[in-house]
């Protein structure tokens, strides 16, 4: 029997029933309705699959449910999506979102808009600030730093075009299912964070666009399974930060950047330790460096596949002085 729907979801859950209800609900009222939803459970100790399962049930939501016993982490769990999807486009969608009715027409409509674009954006809000983005997508400078593109500023509902940027927050991205396999998916190693960052990298230098959809709006409960706070997240920022740029960096950049590459780093780092007493990226610097022996193959594959360096390096923002990277995450912080 062919398969006619338009997109797969992939909604990766762990002990996330709170959010499941009304994740479900929104879903069921998409104007585009030609989908199917892989839900990806890691391991839960609740009922998010029994919840999942009559819900879908209920709201007529084609469910393809995939139970791991443990957590596997974000990437593998997400790479189960990939490869049980059918449709010609997957959507990396995160748990504790809320999709306005019309977020999938809109991604989908801008998917076609142009040729060679593999990975479009959400106009991510924030669930508590819903005035406030809270990622229009990735931005990437010279040293490696990532953050949520626009995080912070303030939405208009109004906004229309279609930019290229960066890449996709994995958190609520849509991209071509035969891109992402070719490319390998996310890389597993990186267990979770960053994985988004490294695969539109790997993608830009293999010649696929990334366009911001500016219509297709969700709200965002930012980090609500680790928390912004939590030392492992800090320490798996920390580590897979050293192997982004240790994969991606194109030779004569990665020459050239390096002294200031670690010397951003460090200061991030010393500022950690002595203003919070975070030795979590302390640790996770370690960790990236001691790990790089098994990065080092990876490079090679990534860097013998390059086809447009200047699809890459033209998204490349600039880099600030390094007491105003914070500025960029500021959005992130609770509100009091």
């Amino acid at each position: 029997m062919s398969f006619h729907k338009l997109v797969s979801i992939v909604v990766l859950n762990l002990n996330g029933r709170r959010h499941l209800p009304a994740l479900l609900a929104h879903l069921a009222q998409q104007t585009v309705r030609e989908f199917e939803l892989i839900f990806v459970d890691n391991g839960s100790q609740d009922d998010s699959r029994l919840l999942v399962s009559q819900t879908c049930r209920s709201f007529g939501i084609d469910l393809n449910l995939i139970c791991n016993p443990q957590n596997l982490g974000f990437a593998a769990a997400c790479n189960q999506g990939l490869h049980a999807a059918r449709a010609d486009w997957v959507v990396m969608l995160n748990n504790d979102t809320l999709p306005e009715p019309a977020w999938l027409e809109q991604l989908l409509n801008a998917a076609h808009a142009e040729p060679r674009v593999g990975m479009v954006a959400s106009k991510m809000l924030k669930a508590h600030c819903p005035v406030q983005i809270d990622s229009a997508g990735i931005a990437v400078d010279w040293t490696g730093i990532a953050w949520d593109w626009q995080g912070g500023e303030r939405d208009d509902p109004h906004e229309g075009g279609l930019p290229e940027i960066f890449g996709p927050c994995g958190g609520a991205g849509l991209y071509a299912r035969q891109m992402m396999l070719d490319l390998g998916g996310f890389d597993e190693d990186f267990f979770a964070y960053m994985e988004d960052v490294d695969l539109a990298w790997r993608a830009r230098l293999a010649g696929w666009r990334c366009l911001y959809q500016p219509r297709a709006r969700v709200l965002h409960a930012h980090s609500a399974t680790l928390g912004d706070a939590s030392p492992v997240k800090r320490f798996l920022l920390g580590r897979n930060k050293v192997w982004l740029v240790a994969k991606n960096m194109p030779t004569p950049w990665l020459l050239g950047l390096w002294p200031t590459i670690v010397g951003y780093d460090a200061l991030a780092v010393g500022y950690g330790v002595a203003q919070r007493g975070d030795f979590a990226s302390l640790r996770g610097r370690l960790a990236g460096i001691c790990g790089l022996r098994q990065v080092w193959p990876k490079r090679r594959a990534v860097q013998a596949a390059i086809v447009d360096i200047e699809n890459w390096r033209r998204f490349m923002s600039p880099l600030v002085a390094p007491w105003a990277v914070r500025a960029r995450y500021t959005h992130l912080k609770p509100s009091a």
